[in-house]
């Protein structure tokens, strides 16, 4: 199974994207990655790593993996959890990088809980929403989760059972439309096979 985890910042991923993709393009990249930045602040990740290794890696995923160049969801993928998980507005996403963008981001964001709600209970509509998403929101959403699970072994053990369940069960479908993920889920999938026990709740 191939791991795409060498783009831990800008500047290491600024070689290999103008090796792949016209310099506009990079450079409209970089003022989405400094956006990111701006918005994630100090953020880390339940693995420890700081947050915006995780969009460098879907973002990586998507040009070095799949070769995916529509500068849209190229951006989309740095700025995918920014509403999410900041006070950043789509309606700044708008302004910054157009409504396609905007678009994008907020099919792969996850509703924020209502009242008496825990997470569990908005991200499992979200997942079978996604069923229906366009194309290139899927595209988004895989290379989002790509990061997240290949690197699935540093979660705790219940966390990797619930999440390895949450993926096959939502995300491995909606890879089929697309060759190259198809393929990635499948190595991941087989990779990661002890964990198909039983798993507790996700979140």
């Amino acid at each position: 199974m191939e791991l795409f985890t060498h783009w831990h910042s800008w500047n290491e991923a600024e070689p290999g994207l103008r090796a792949r993709l016209p310099t506009a393009v990079v450079g409209d990249l970089g003022a989405a990655v400094r956006f990111a930045a701006r918005w994630h602040g100090d953020q880390i990740r339940p693995t420890g790593a700081p947050y915006l290794e995780h969009p460098l890696e879907a973002l990586e995923v998507l040009v070095a993996g799949a070769g995916v160049t529509s500068p849209d969801v190229l951006i989309a993928a740095v700025l995918h959890d920014v509403v999410e998980d900041t006070h950043c507005t789509l309606a700044e996403i708008t302004a910054a990088f157009g409504s396609q963008v905007a678009l994008l981001v907020c099919w792969v964001t996850i509703p924020p809980a209502g009242s008496g709600q825990d997470r569990g209970a908005v991200k499992e509509p979200y997942l079978r929403r996604l069923a229906g998403a366009p194309p290139d929101a899927l595209l988004v959403k895989l290379a989002d989760r790509a990061s997240n699970v290949q690197t699935l072994r540093n979660l705790p053990p219940a966390r990797q059972r619930s999440y390895y369940h949450q993926t096959v069960t939502y995300i491995v479908p909606l890879a089929a439309t697309v060759p190259w993920f198809a393929a990635w889920y499948a190595q991941w999938q087989a990779e990661f096979a002890d964990l198909a026990s039983p798993p507790g709740p996700a979140r």
